[in-house]
């Protein structure tokens, strides 16, 4: 049995939140606030309805994932409204057991498919890519707040011809 098949997912509001700082502390490191991830969502809260820890076989906390109300801002001034996904934090200890993997899909299962935003986040294009469909082919034109590897913004869409070609990605404060 696998440690993702031991694991217990629950809403992230079920857990105290400075046991969530501690673990994204020791997934990133303390220093992760000055990342350009935090200024893309500055100003907003988590989404609690898409946010989820991950609990082990002896239901320790080893990872959590929120989502956060961003939008990107075309050179109209039109906000077009989209969810960031991340971060992904998984203990050190226990990357690569898959509790990332559950992670993300109970997000993806959360998402309402009768209305989809588009969830954008900062990440690997293969190994979103491969598992979610995460891609960068339309994000070439996008920008964010603080430096970033161009090849790493990645955005899931059900119809990708509805994202604009160019925009600055901020929170959405709306």
């Amino acid at each position: 049995m696998t440690a993702s098949e031991t694991a217990t997912v629950i809403p992230l509001d079920n857990v105290d939140p400075a046991l969530v700082e501690a673990l994204l502390d020791s997934a990133f490191e303390p220093e992760r606030h000055k990342r350009t991830a935090y200024k893309v969502r500055e100003g907003t809260d988590w989404l609690p309805g898409l946010s989820f820890a991950v609990l082990d076989a002896d239901e320790m906390l080893v990872g959590s994932i929120q989502c956060w109300p961003v939008a990107l801002n075309d050179p109209a001034g039109r906000a077009h409204p989209m969810i960031m996904v991340g971060p992904v934090a998984v203990m050190p200890e226990h990357q690569g057991s898959g509790y990332g993997q559950a992670l993300v899909a109970a997000v993806i299962a959360g998402i309402d498919e009768r209305a989809p935003l588009p969830q954008v986040m900062v990440g690997d294009p293969e190994y979103y890519g491969r598992f979610w469909g995460f891609s960068n082919e339309r994000t070439g034109g996008w920008d964010l707040p603080g430096p970033f590897e161009k090849h790493r913004l990645l955005v899931r869409c059900a119809n990708p011809a509805v994202l604009p070609e160019s925009g600055m990605l901020g929170p959405w404060l709306r």
